[in-house]
């Protein structure tokens, strides 16, 4: 805010010397859900998890005594949005509006044999009010129309006990953005009209009268408000009071703004390459580092989202992202982890074979490896086990 204290003190008062900003813009930026985008730490934050979160893998289990068992995934899990609007897509936009708004909508416009929703087509949040009477929710009113709660989907994100939608990011974080926005603003309009920082246009040889100094000003009003350059003599010195201090106090208020946005959308900074205060982030492991990020930040976002997706399946079966890819290894690391697992009798060697998209052994497979390695201790059978020359 100092900034703009500043510009003001410039322009105005009983004379000023150098001439004010054409056109010139007060008061700050009006933060909503679309202008916040404008911030590139609220983008990338909102692009990272809303990626991350929609190429998960969504699989439907049920439990069969004590094993846990896929079964196929109902339709409105595979194209939730009909044919045009397939799983991934409808993922990135939930996502992306949960994060930024704390809630998504969408109007159910069919059903399955078992009443679950079949299709749902999403909903713009600026088109969507939340009515709520007697502190109960009775209605959605959705682009002038009102709809029952049971006509609507809607996830919610961030929430609150007695509240029926969840807090929006944006809206706490406006003050934050909002000040990004408006050094932005303030910088395209003060150097994108074709004016000048504050200065002293000061003559070092003699003492001006008034009339002098308005000569002399209305000459290099004129100049400078053409874009042309303004020529002096010896006696005549320009200093840029403002230049420095602003660029400094801009670049510090945006380095700043950068990391708080992180802050408010739980996504590390050193994610969205934003500068970190240590100068730099390490970790033994692309894995490590991911793993961190999915228990601290964006696991718990996938918990509710999994607790809202069972919802459209029926009872005892339930909904599981998978987080797999996240958490992929580099290929020394994961050649390790399969060959403990082998070794430990935890994974067999087709199942490892299916986890890099390999089809099975084979029988000529088998018979190269015991060419190159030899073949392999067989189990002893009945017949060996009680021959003559059997060990006891």
């Amino acid at each position: 805010m100092s900034l703009f204290a500043r510009r003001h003190s410039a322009v105005t008062g009983p004379d000023p010397l150098i001439p004010p900003r054409p056109g010139a813009a007060r008061g700050t930026v009006a933060v909503t859900n679309e202008t916040a985008l404008r911030h590139s730490a609220v983008w990338a934050c909102l692009r990272l998890r809303a990626n991350l979160v929609s190429t998960m893998p969504v699989d439907v289990y049920r439990r069969v005594g004590r094993v846990q068992v896929e079964v196929p995934a109902p339709p409105v899990l595979v194209t939730p949005g009909g044919e045009r609007v397939g799983m991934l897509e409808w993922l990135y936009s939930t996502q992306f509006d949960l994060d930024r708004s704390g809630n998504t909508f969408g109007l159910i416009t069919a059903r399955d044999g078992l009443g679950l929703p079949a299709r749902i087509d999403l909903v713009p949040l600026a088109e969507v009010s939340v009515i709520v009477r007697g502190g109960e929710l009775w209605r959605y009113r959705i682009g002038g129309t009102e709809y029952t709660p049971d006509q609507v989907w809607h996830e919610r994100q961030y929430t609150v006990a007695g509240l029926h939608v969840g807090l929006s990011p944006v809206a706490h974080a406006a003050w934050s953005i909002g000040e990004y926005l408006s050094i932005q603003e303030f910088a395209l309009d003060w150097f994108g009209g074709g004016a000048m920082p504050a200065a002293h246009l000061k003559n070092t040889s003699k003492i001006l009268t008034k009339d002098q100094a308005a000569d002399v000003k209305q000459t290099f009003r004129a100049s400078v408000s053409t874009g042309e350059v303004f020529v002096t003599g010896s006696d005549w010195e320009y200093n840029m009071l403002q230049a420095e201090q602003a660029g400094s106090d801009w670049l510090n208020a945006k380095q700043y703004g950068v990391a708080d946005v992180a802050r408010f959308f739980d996504c590390p900074g050193d994610l969205i390459d934003a500068a970190v205060s240590t100068g730099s982030i390490t970790y033994a492991s692309i894995t490590q580092r991911n793993l961190q990020f999915l228990i601290m930040h964006l696991g718990p976002a996938i918990v509710r989202r999994e607790d809202a997706l069972n919802r459209l399946t029926p009872r005892p079966r339930y909904v599981k992202f998978n987080a797999g890819a996240l958490l992929r290894m580099d290929l020394e690391a994961r050649s390790r982890a399969v060959h403990t697992r082998i070794v430990s009798r935890t994974l067999t060697p087709n199942e490892a074979r299916e986890l890099e998209d390999l089809p099975p052994l084979s029988e000529e497979q088998f018979a190269e490896f015991d060419r190159l390695f030899g073949s392999a201790n067989k189990q002893p059978t009945a017949s060996t086990a009680t021959s003559p020359g059997a060990s006891s």
